[in-house]
């Protein structure tokens, strides 16, 4: 609740998660813009501390699934994330989704370095 979002979140409306093989997670946040944006998906793979893979849709365009996994790795006495997020139906849907996740987690660095 504290970090998620790209740069110009404004709230975060929603977190709410079931980390489990077969579960599912919703979030929502609104933007600067006022307008309020909403993603769910269903859990794949979850192998603690190592990988997770899960569905993403936005609300407004659910036929549009995209597959999320982020991998873990032990780096210099912390932890490396590996991102990817494929299929995207076309260039200016990637590159929002970049926009997004790399506000999200600069925003989730901010909150690790500073999580009062």
């Amino acid at each position: 609740m504290r970090w998620f979002g790209p740069a110009e979140t404004r709230r975060v409306l929603r977190a709410e998660t079931d980390v489990r093989v077969g579960g599912t997670y919703q979030v929502g946040f609104s933007t600067e813009d006022g307008l309020e944006h909403h993603a769910s998906g269903h859990y794949r793979e979850v192998e603690p501390l190592r990988r997770l893979v899960f569905t993403w849709a936005w609300r407004d365009t659910p036929a549009e699934v995209s597959m999320i996994t982020l991998e873990f790795t032990s780096a210099d006495g912390g932890t490396e994330l590996a991102f990817l997020q494929t299929p995207f139906v076309d260039q200016a849907t990637r590159d929002s989704h970049q926009h997004g996740w790399s506000g999200a987690l600069d925003r989730l660095a901010s909150h690790l370095a500073n999580p009062a």
